[in-house]
This record gives C-alpha cells, sequence and structure tokens, in this order.
C-alpha cells in the first residue's frame, strides 16, 4: 500500500541531509522539497543532494522545486557559468528571448535532477510595487504579461519541468515585502475581478503559488494563502483554476500565528499544500507531526504535475539557443539587481532575528 503523502513541500538547512532531515522525510513523505542557494554549494554535491533527497522519499514523483527566474532570483547562477537575465527584461525583449530563457534554464535544471519551478512571475508591474518584485515582472501591460508568462510556462511543460505560476491572485500595487510586513489592498471586488481577467489563462496549467496579499473587502482578517474566501471565490471561481494550489511560503511575516498555524490554516482554506522554506528543523518536525496529508482531491491535482515531469524533455539545439540569448541579451547581464528577499530572510534567522 502506497504511503500517504505530506501536504507540504518542505526544505533542508544545508549541503546534505542531517540524520533528523533523513528520519522525517523517509517517515512523513512530504510532496517535494525546495532548494535555496544555501543548499547549493558545487555541482557535484548539488546532484547527491538531490539523489539522497529522492532515495531517501523514494517516490518517481518526489517535487524537486527552485526559484530559478533570472536576475537575482537565481538559486544556481554561482555554480553555473551560464548567465540569465530577469523576466523584466525578458519583457523588454522578443518573446523568443523568453522561449530561450526557459529552455536553457530547463536544461540546466535536468542537470541536477530537478523537476519544478517556481517561475514564471505573473504579477504586473507597477511602480508602486515593492522593490522585491519589480525587476520580476515582465509588463506593466496585463496582455503582455499573459503572452509571455504563457511562453515561458509552455516551454517548462514541453522541456519536462513544471512551471509553477505566480502570484495568485497578484499583489494589487502593494508596496510592501511580504517577506517582511503584511501586505493588503482596498480594492473592491469588481474592481479585483477586473484586474484579474489576464490570470484566466491559468486554468490550462498544472500548478500555481498563492501571494499573501489581504484583499480587505472580500475577506479583511486573512491573506489570501488562510482565506477560504479568497480562495474559493476568486481563484478557484473567478479564475476557474482546479490546478494544484501551492501556498507561498509560509514562514514569511505576511502571515501571522506560529508555523503549525499557518500550515494548517492554509490548508484549511483550500490550498493543496503548504510551501516551506526556512529548514529550521525543529519547524519541519513540528509540520510533519501534525500528519496533514494529500487529500483525494489533491492528488487528482497531483496527476496533472506527474505528466509532466514524468514527460521526455524535448530536444533543443542548445548551442543554437544559447547564441541567441547571448547575442541578444548579454549588454543585461551584469544588471544590478536589488536584494533577493527570500535570501534576506534566511539571513535575518540565521543571525537569529526575531521573525
Amino acid at each position: 500500500m502506497n504511503k500517504p503523502i505530506l501536504a507540504s513541500i518542505l526544505s533542508c538547512q544545508t549541503t546534505e541531509l542531517t540524520d533528523r532531515e533523513k528520519y522525517l522525510f523517509e517517515k512523513f513523505n512530504p510532496l517535494g522539497i525546495s532548494l535555496f542557494k544555501r543548499n547549493i554549494e558545487t555541482k557535484d554535491k548539488l546532484k547527491k543532494l538531490v539523489d539522497e533527497i529522492k532515495n531517501v522519499i523514494n517516490r518517481d514523483d518526489v517535487l524537486i522545486a527552485i526559484d530559478e527566474e533570472g536576475g537575482r532570483v537565481s538559486r544556481i547562477s554561482h555554480i553555473n557559468n551560464n548567465k540569465y537575465v530577469s523576466q523584466d527584461i525578458l519583457g523588454k525583449n522578443d518573446i523568443k528571448y523568453t522561449i530561450a530563457h526557459a529552455e536553457l534554464t530547463a536544461m540546466d535544471l535536468h542537470i541536477y535532477g530537478i523537476n519544478v519551478n517556481y517561475s514564471p512571475v505573473a504579477d504586473i508591474k507597477d511602480n508602486s510595487l515593492s522593490e522585491v518584485l519589480k525587476t520580476r515582472c515582465f509588463s506593466d501591460n496585463p496582455d503582455k504579461v499573459k503572452q509571455y508568462a504563457k511562453a515561458m510556462a509552455d516551454t517548462y511543460i514541453k522541456m519536462g519541468i513544471c512551471p509553477c505560476i505566480k502570484h495568485i491572485p497578484g499583489h494589487f500595487s502593494s508596496p510592501k515585502d511580504p517577506h517582511l510586513e503584511v501586505l493588503e489592498s482596498n480594492l473592491n471586488k469588481d474592481d479585483i475581478d477586473k484586474q484579474i481577467e489576464y490570470l484566466e489563462f491559468i486554468a490550462n496549467y498544472p500548478l500555481a503559488m498563492t501571494s499573501h496579499i489581504k484583499l480587505n473587502n472580500i475577506d479583511d482578517k486573512n491573506p489570501t494563502t488562510v482565506s477560504k474566501k479568497v480562495i474559493t471565490n476568486i481563484i478557484r471561481e473567478k479564475l476557474q483554476f482546479d490546478g494544484f494550489l501551492l501556498s507561498d511560503a509560509i514562514d514569511m511575516k505576511a502571515l501571522s500565528e506560529n508555523i503549525v498555524k499557518k500550515h494548517n490554516n492554509a490548508l484549511d482554506a483550500g490550498v493543496d499544500a503548504t510551501c516551506y522554506c526556512s529548514g529550521n528543523i525543529e519547524e519541519l518536525e513540528r509540520i510533519c507531526n501534525e500528519k496533514r496529508f494529500m487529500t483525494e482531491k489533491s492528488l487528482n491535482r497531483f496527476e496533472n504535475i506527474k505528466k509532466v515531469i514524468h514527460n521526455p524533455c524535448e530536444k533543443i539545439d542548445v548551442e543554437a539557443q544559447r547564441s541567441l540569448y547571448n547575442h541578444g541579451l548579454n549588454k543585461w547581464f551584469d544588471e544590478i539587481y536589488l536584494y533577493d528577499a527570500t535570501e534576506v530572510l534566511h539571513h535575518m534567522q540565521k543571525k537569529g532575528e526575531n521573525l
């Protein structure tokens, strides 16, 4: 009999699994593991870590996920000779570069056995947005965001990497950083519906990630990730998304309460699985010991993710696409980006700051 799958993508602390992590992952069978820069030191060590995770969990469908957007949000750039620009730069150029970007990134991820990329970002660029998001958005034009996000997601799928479209239903011009504080919007329901019409394309994709925005005129108490009203009325009904819904990182400060309550509140609100990123062993144990396993409906949604990661990668002319990409975008390779908030959050936690 198959073991139940824990409704969470967990994380680990360093470049190899500790005995406590091995015990937890083997016993509780998490949906997958997210990797961060702290887990990645060399190419060989990364490949060894991924193999170790897969062997310990012992499922052919374990999700190995990463934030490999390009630009500042890259976990493997320091071990890779290849350079990739941000979505902001991609959106300023012909869409062929976005396709090449996804093809080449997918080839890089396959080397290590990574099968999920937390990309593309489908938020609309807005001057009011936090610096954490501005350079990660394709455009301020919803139609262009839709066009480029679809091209990127479709390319990842044909390459055997499952894209995770984020952040749903958006950040609505909030100037705050969800890693560090609560985001909210006072838009009414009609205005929200109009602003997110372009996101209806996500209904055709297997995986999406929530934003932690609090939409006060729909639910003035709970951010999207822990709001049954927003998930049901906006994501499931308005956007008609019946794919697998993953929470954004539940260790962000945009969500209140302790880690167990965040985990349970998100699952009770209707996400299919939570995403926990900090790798703190005590918090990992608390999440696991809640024994919240995937529901039948979530398992059915998971089937479409499995179809993507089990599909053979389409063959491409890597050399030609690399030449195209480098020739067309090299002048932006040294673009200076502001901080990657997820990594800042990890550094704060490492220093023992109160989060």
